[in-house]
C-alpha cells in the first residue's frame, strides 16, 4: 500500500510541472495577441475615419444627397421670391424658408415632415412662409424630373392648394431613391381630385421641363450641391443657409434668429 501511494505521487508531479510551463508560455503569447488585436483595431478605425464623407450641415444628425460640387455659389445669387413661387403660408411673412428639394430624395422626404412641423408652429401665426423649388438630382433619380412636372401640373390645375396637396401625398407614398411607380403620379392626381384628362395632357406635354431646369440652376447658383438645400430669408434680407435634413430644433434655432432681424 505504501509503494502504490508513492507511485501515484511521482506520476502526478510531472503533470503539474507541465501545466506550469504552459501557463508561463501563455502569458507572453496572450500579450502578443492582444497587442496585435489593438494595433489592428487602431488601423481599421483610422481607415474608417478617413473614408467616411463629412455630414452636410451644422448638425451631425443632418444628412443629404450630394452631387460633385463645381461652383460653391452664393446665397445672394438666389432668385428673388415672387408670386410665381409655390408659397405655403403667409406670402408676407417676416421669415421665408426657400427649400430646394428632390421628390425621390429620402432626406427630403424626412425634411418635408420637419417643414410641416415648422408650419404648424410658425405658419399659422403668419411668422414663416415655406417656398418650394424644384431640385431633382437626375444623376441619382431619373424619375424625379417627371414627378416634379406632375407637381407643377397640379399647381396649374388647382393653384397653391392642389400643388401642396399633391406634393404632400407624393412624399407620403414614395419609397424614395427612384422607387416610385410612375402610375402613382396618376393615382395621386385622382387622390387630390384633379381633372384627370387635363392632368394627363399637362404631364405628357413636358411643358414644365424648362421651369424645373431653371429652378435647378437657381439652386446650384445659390450654393446647393445636394438635397434638401434650404435658405432662410429674414425680413431684413439676411440669408441663413440650411443644408441637409436638419432636425427640427436646429431649424427652429435659425428661425428664431431670423425673426430677430428687422
Amino acid at each position: 500500500m505504501h509503494e502504490e501511494h508513492n507511485n501515484e505521487m511521482h506520476e502526478a508531479a510531472p503533470q503539474t510541472a507541465s501545466s506550469q510551463q504552459k501557463n508561463n508560455l501563455s502569458v507572453p503569447i496572450a500579450i502578443v495577441i492582444a497587442g496585435a488585436l489593438i494595433a489592428g483595431a487602431v488601423y481599421l478605425s483610422a481607415g474608417k475615419s478617413t473614408s467616411n464623407p463629412p455630414v452636410a450641415g451644422n448638425n451631425s444628425a443632418a444628412a443629404n444627397q450630394q452631387l460633385p460640387q463645381e461652383d460653391p455659389g452664393s446665397l445672394d445669387q438666389m432668385a428673388p421670391i415672387s408670386a410665381g413661387d409655390h408659397i405655403r403660408g403667409n406670402p408676407n411673412a417676416p421669415v421665408k424658408i426657400v427649400e430646394y428639394s428632390d421628390t425621390e430624395c429620402p432626406f427630403c422626404k424626412r425634411f418635408h415632415d420637419t417643414m410641416k412641423q415648422v408650419m404648424d408652429e410658425y405658419g399659422k401665426s403668419g411668422k414663416v412662409a415655406w417656398v418650394y423649388r424644384q431640385f431633382p438630382l437626375t444623376q441619382l433619380h431619373s424619375k424625379a424630373v417627371k414627378e416634379a412636372e406632375a407637381t407643377e401640373c397640379a399647381g396649374e390645375l388647382g393653384g397653391q392648394d392642389k400643388f401642396w396637396a399633391y406634393l404632400d401625398r407624393l412624399f407620403e407614398v414614395t419609397p424614395s431613391n427612384n422607387g416610385l411607380d410612375p402610375m402613382e403620379l396618376h393615382n395621386i392626381a385622382a387622390y387630390v381630385e384633379l381633372d384627370m384628362t387635363l392632368f394627363n395632357t399637362c404631364l405628357n406635354s413636358g411643358k414644365y421641363a424648362q421651369h424645373i431646369q431653371e429652378d435647378t440652376q437657381d439652386a446650384t447658383a445659390a450654393g446647393g450641391n445636394g438635397t434638401p438645400w434650404s435658405i432662410i430669408v429674414a425680413k431684413s434680407g439676411k440669408k441663413y443657409p440650411l443644408s441637409g435634413a436638419q432636425p427640427y430644433a436646429s431649424v427652429k434655432q435659425l428661425i428664431e434668429l431670423a425673426l430677430q432681424e428687422k
